[in-house]
């Protein structure tokens, strides 16, 4: 007969926010600083993320989690993808951080994780708990971050590009008025392609995916724009 092998593990909520720079031309994520805490730790980014408390739902869990990291609150998530690996908390990078701050730090650690999409103007960020700071950093300088946040960062980018292409996800990184060009660079950064103008175009009009209206931007230096609104039926 086998023997009994007891089995230990954590399960924790990981938060993928996106948000995009017209200015910049940048899709962004938010990022947490780990920051230190009895002794020096190397310094390195992660995702907004923490173990849930007996008494939470996943998604009460996630909606703490940003609160209590960046002060994000109230803001729409969706569950996409849940990642178990068994060394993905098991790094040598992660090591000293986990000793520092979990009570069973090698237990392992299955997360459920969430995405968002918000207005990057619409929120004062503020760190807390144990993040030393948070950042919006575009999505092409993302560096090595914590655990196995970079491959939850990829999954979380697909679901965005594949809702974006079939389900016209991505109207809550506009503003509530936008012009034509602003949804085509939205698109373009963010599929990491060129799109044709007049294609790109004249399909979000033919399926009325956008309204028109009669407004046009203010206080530019070019010929103002046509302003649209996204169509929500």
């Amino acid at each position: 007969m086998a023997s009994k092998i007891d089995f230990l593990f954590d399960i924790s909520v990981d938060c993928v926010i996106f948000g995009f720079d017209f200015v910049c031309q940048e899709l962004k994520i938010l990022v947490i600083e780990q920051k230190e805490k009895d002794r020096p730790i190397k310094v390195q980014f992660a995702l907004p993320g923490d173990l849930i408390q007996s008494d939470e739902s996943l998604d009460d869990a996630a909606e703490r989690v940003l609160k209590e990291l960046t002060n994000l609150e109230g803001i729409y998530m969706k569950q996409f993808h849940s990642f178990g690996a068994p060394d993905r908390v098991k790094g040598l990078k992660d090591q000293d951080w986990l000793r520092s701050f979990r009570a069973n730090p090698d237990a392992r650690v299955i997360t459920v994780s969430y995405y968002s999409l918000v207005k990057i103007e619409d929120f004062d960020l503020k760190p807390s708990s144990f993040a030393g700071k948070v950042m919006w950093i575009d999505i092409k300088k993302v560096p090595n971050l914590a655990f196995d946040h970079n491959l939850i960062l990829n999954t979380a980018l697909e679901t965005l590009r594949d809702g974006l292409v079939n389900q016209n996800l991505g109207f809550e990184l506009l503003p509530e008025k936008f012009t034509l060009g602003q949804i085509q660079q939205l698109y373009e950064v963010v599929l990491n392609k060129k799109l044709d103008k007049r294609n790109f175009r004249k399909k979000l009009l033919a399926n009325e995916i956008v309204i028109p209206l009669n407004e046009k931007q203010k206080g530019v230096l070019h010929k103002p724009a046509q302003l649209f609104s996204a169509n929500s039926n």
